[in-house]
């Protein structure tokens, strides 16, 4: 399956950084608007799948498809873009700058949030026949999510507020591995195998992902879920956000810059001195 060797995708993900840094803001935000939506399409089809089988593994194991699918179109989610973009940075590429980086994170958030409500707005008038009548079972499991997962955390205060953050951290460790795994190959069944491991793992675990919260709490209030934009935004989506941006640079990016592409002198056997220059 054309596998590279980590030593070679790491600059890959260097040169990835970069190009997206210097992307135009159209390109950014049509890149970012369909990454969201497609992203919350997925979570729909998961989420369906788990209510009609009763069988949540069913849906994470097929959830990935939606992750697949906009990777290979050339789709940006904010949550990649905290991995990969601070790398250009790092390497001191030219022309990179910290305005450059927000002005990337600060467009791609915007371009997924909108993508991602397209599609609320559309899966919520599907689930209650244009807002005419109670929301199906799938709309009903939409809202006991949002709740579960905004005033779930909040009753614990600071204990929760602690989970969301760790689970959020665990998310993107994931999903920006997945990012990075698609470099692994050159091939598009090699990319889909290496995505898919990973992006399952986040799902079925429960992890906080903040371009997939952003399609299940907003609809979730449209559905009728018991809880406020307040209490969505405060108890999941800001939190979310940092904790997938500490995950995805700390344990992905700056890890395998530092050892892959930046690698430490090699050490000497006992009793032999370094080679001369």
């Amino acid at each position: 399956m054309s596998y590279l060797a980590p030593a070679e995708f790491a600059t890959k993900m260097i040169d990835a950084g970069e190009s997206k840094l210097f992307m135009s803001t159209k390109d950014t935000l049509i890149r970012a608007y369909m990454a969201g939506a497609i992203l919350a399409l997925a979570a729909a089809f998961a989420i369906s799948i788990t209510v009609n089988t009763g069988q949540p593994l069913v849906g994470a194991l097929l959830f990935p498809v939606g992750f697949c699918m906009l990777y290979l179109m050339g789709f940006d989610l904010l949550t990649g873009v905290f991995t990969l973009v601070p790398l250009a940075l790092i390497d001191k590429r030219p022309g990179a700058s910290i305005g450059g980086l927000l002005r990337n994170w600060g467009l791609v958030f915007l371009g997924n949030f909108a993508g991602a409500m397209t599609t609320a707005v559309f899966m919520a008038i599907i689930f209650t026949f244009g807002f005419t009548e109670a929301p199906n079972a799938i709309g009903e499991k939409i809202g006991k999510i949002g709740e579960a997962r905004t005033l779930g955390y909040a009753a614990h205060g600071a204990a929760g507020m602690l989970t969301l953050f760790i689970r959020a951290v665990m998310c993107n460790w994931m999903v920006s591995t997945g990012v990075v795994a698609a470099m692994m190959s050159t091939s598009v069944s090699g990319k889909v195998i290496a995505m898919w491991m990973p992006i399952l793992v986040f799902f079925y675990m429960g992890f906080e992902h903040s371009i997939v919260n952003m399609f299940l709490f907003p609809s979730g209030i449209m559905l009728g879920g018991n809880f406020t934009w307040g209490d969505y935004f405060i108890w999941n989506e800001i939190p979310t956000v940092l904790g997938n941006m500490v995950g995805g640079l700390t344990f992905v990016g700056a890890t395998l810059y530092s050892t892959h592409y930046k690698t430490g002198a090699k050490r000497m056997p006992k009793g032999m001195a370094a080679p001369a220059e």
